[in-house]
């Protein structure tokens, strides 16, 4: 059988032209691609959409108030007490403005997520396809805070709700009693903004199961660099400093890194991934189109990622 490999793509923002977003759900899109061509295109399995009911009587809600939600595959056979976490991806907001428009998306509102997903590559049902997790419990947490799920306060006047921190612990204690607290092994994985995640909340994750339990971790283009761009700025250190102090972050970034550097240097995982205790996979294309249209592109490079 050959090997099988995953990839996360990030799609190139639409702008309009005064700068600002016009569908925000084009900044990512995350796909699985499969080297068997007759797989990649047999029937996917589709998975329904499932609202944590009571999320938010712990304040756990998307940007719009909405309930957050989770599409769940049971495993089976062998699989039966293995589980899989998968963080959706799809970009941050870093201003009210954009944040505003992100909550009339299905990145901000639950109103607007598909009430089915297919599940492919490394969560597909079929053997051929997924050979390693195919049979195990997994499940793809859906992403509508903003702030790779780390932020943790409100804007009363724009009605906004930045609760990610909130929704990530909810999810875990739901399915925690849905079973998952009886795992044998556990790996959470994520793409792009859910790559980060990941790498966010890895040790959060192992620290969920006994000492007995396999834990690891996977993040798919999560590695966001902190790099000068070709005018000499910052362009993605800027948008992140907008994510971490509108959401405030930084209540929920690692002691071991904020003790020692900025909350937003603490944002980026190059100042993460050392101190990380849970054995940990890093798969990141060498070229990555967005990073590269964000810190190289002197011309748009403000308008992909800032509001102005």
């Amino acid at each position: 059988m050959k090997p099988m490999l995953y990839f996360c793509f990030v799609i190139v923002l639409i702008r309009s032209a005064s700068g600002f977003f016009e569908d925000l759900d084009a900044r990512e899109t995350s796909l699985s691609y499969l080297e068997n061509d007759a797989a990649a295109t047999s029937e996917p399995l589709m998975v329904p959409l499932t609202l944590i009911q009571g999320a938010d009587s712990k304040g756990a809600v998307c940007l719009d108030g909405t309930l957050p939600g989770y599409h769940i595959h049971r495993g089976s056979g062998s699989g039966a007490n293995s589980w899989l976490i998968h963080l959706e991806g799809g970009g941050w907001c870093n201003t009210i403005r954009n944040c505003v428009y992100r909550k009339t998306t299905r990145r901000g509102s639950a109103k607007f997520m598909e009430k089915q997903l297919p599940f492919t590559g490394i969560l597909s049902n079929k053997a051929e396809e997924n050979p390693d997790f195919f049979n195990w419990n997994r499940v793809k947490l859906r992403y509508c805070d903003g702030a790779s799920f780390s932020g943790d306060s409100q804007n009363e006047g724009a009605q906004l709700y930045f609760r990610g921190q909130r929704i990530w612990l909810t999810a875990m204690q739901d399915l925690m009693a849905k079973g998952m607290q009886n795992a044998d092994q556990a790996l959470l994985s994520g793409c792009s903004a859910g790559g980060l995640a990941s790498i966010l909340h890895c040790d959060e994750f192992r620290d969920l199961f006994p000492k007995t339990t396999k834990v690891k971790c996977l993040s798919d283009a999560g590695m966001f660099l902190d790099a000068v761009d070709v005018s000499g700025g910052h362009t993605l250190r800027n948008m992140f400093a907008g994510v971490v102090s509108l959401q405030e972050v930084q209540k929920n970034l690692p002691i071991t890194c904020t003790s020692q550097l900025d909350p937003t240097s603490c944002f980026f995982p190059q100042n993460l991934v050392a101190n990380i205790k849970t054995p940990m996979f890093l798969l990141n294309a060498a070229y990555d189109a967005w990073q590269r249209l964000e810190n190289y592109d002197v011309l748009d490079a403000n308008n992909y990622a800032v509001d102005t």
